[in-house]
């Protein structure tokens, strides 16, 4: 249970950290459209998705290591 409790903290903390970058988004409108123009917008997105995967397997790969533990 506690395994998908952490995975489910997780999950919303990521769609919290989108929804701020989305209103930041909004807020900073004419800085997404230089980036856009120059096509930076695409390097800083994949350098977030990842970030973001790279903690997913880091948090996947631990959750084991943590259950087999528990199960010893």
């Amino acid at each position: 249970m506690k395994k998908y409790f952490k995975s489910f903290l997780l999950v919303l903390f990521t769609i919290g950290c989108f929804i701020a970058a989305k209103a930041q988004d909004v807020a900073a409108n004419t800085n997404t459209d230089v980036m856009r123009s120059n096509g930076k917008i695409y390097v800083v997105m994949a350098v977030v998705a990842t970030i973001v995967t790279g903690l997913f397997v880091y948090v996947y790969f631990i959750d084991k290591k943590i259950s087999k533990l528990e199960n010893k």
